[in-house]
């Protein structure tokens, strides 16, 4: 009897996945699943969003409420076609989350973003806990760190051919190279948000090759930088890029209205708006950690270049 008892040990120690060993973003050593199987994440569109597009649902994941209280992960319906109630996705909440929410879950795996506000040390009692800080890399290493997680660099492979080919074809196409840009966002405390790549939308802009206005080239990779708009004829560019917040359902003349409110004579000095050159675009798809929100962009840029570059 011992001996069968043994034997059955030994199988389900075999047959269990062999853990990996990881250093995290918070400098911590994990012991990682080599297959897991039950994901929960603690950030919708940098990380449970990216998981279904790699084909793994998170067992349960924070996320957003609409205006009738229905939560939704950002970004996911438009660009994979998924949310809570159709992938079968257990919602965490917002904010703090409760530890014993996370339990019930029965993880084993639990990804949070390094601004996480849920206590490391709590969701590291429950499961192997991974921290993941965007700032760190770019939107293309923090893609293929997480396809590495959870066992799917084949897919991430296939999805970064697919995008190189459509980069190729624009660079071809429509030489973006001789053409600037400035992406923008006006802060409700009067002053302008700059990023150096501004998600899915910048890293198309920068890896096709546009050139952006020495104020925004200024700012160190992976970071932002907020000025007064007493810069704005520094923004000055052949395209000019705005969002609007559609995970709030406004509309794109909100865009505007904020720039306006920051400076109201600002078409005044910035050529792209004075010829028709600046664009609004939805904000959930533009800075998505997603090759979807690539494609997509792809797509809106050649559309900008083909209705204004010429031949």
């Amino acid at each position: 009897m011992r001996l069968l008892l043994a034997l059955a040990c030994f199988l389900m120690v075999a047959a269990a996945p062999r853990a990996q060993d990881f250093v995290d973003d918070a400098g911590r050593r994990v012991a990682l699943p080599s297959a897991p199987l039950r994901v929960v994440t603690l950030h919708d569109s940098d990380l449970a969003l990216p998981l279904l597009e790699l084909g793994v649902t998170p067992v349960a994941s924070t996320g957003r409420l609409d205006s009738a209280g229905k939560p939704f992960l950002r970004g996911a319906m438009t660009l994979v076609g998924t949310d809570f109630a159709e992938a079968g996705i257990g919602f965490l909440g917002i904010g703090v989350i409760d530890a014993e929410a996370v339990a019930l879950a029965r993880p084993d795996l639990i990804l949070t973003p390094a601004a996480g506000a849920t206590p490391v040390a709590q969701l590291q009692r429950i499961a192997p806990t991974v921290v993941i800080d965007d700032t760190r890399r770019s939107l293309a290493e923090t893609y293929a760190l997480l396809a590495r997680l959870v066992g799917r660099e084949a897919e991430a492979a296939r999805l970064e051919r697919r995008y190189q080919a459509q980069l190729t074809e624009l660079r071809r196409a429509w030489r973006p190279e001789r053409f600037s840009v400035a992406v923008i966002s006006a802060r409700g405390d009067g002053k302008l948000a700059l990023d150096h790549t501004y998600g899915a939308l910048g890293t198309v802009l920068r890896d096709a090759g546009f050139r952006f206005p020495a104020l925004i080239e200024a700012i160190p990779p992976q970071r932002q930088a907020v000025v007064s708009p007493e810069l704005l004829p520094e923004l000055d560019a052949d395209f000019l890029i705005d969002t609007y917040r559609n995970d709030r359902l406004e509309p794109p003349a909100a865009a505007h209205r904020r720039l306006a409110r920051v400076h109201p004579e600002y078409c005044r000095y910035l050529r792209a708006c004075r010829e028709g050159r600046f664009l609004v675009l939805p904000r959930d798809e533009a800075v998505a950690l997603s090759y979807a929100a690539r494609s997509l962009a792809i797509g809106m840029v050649t559309g900008m270049l083909a209705r204004q570059a010429g031949p």
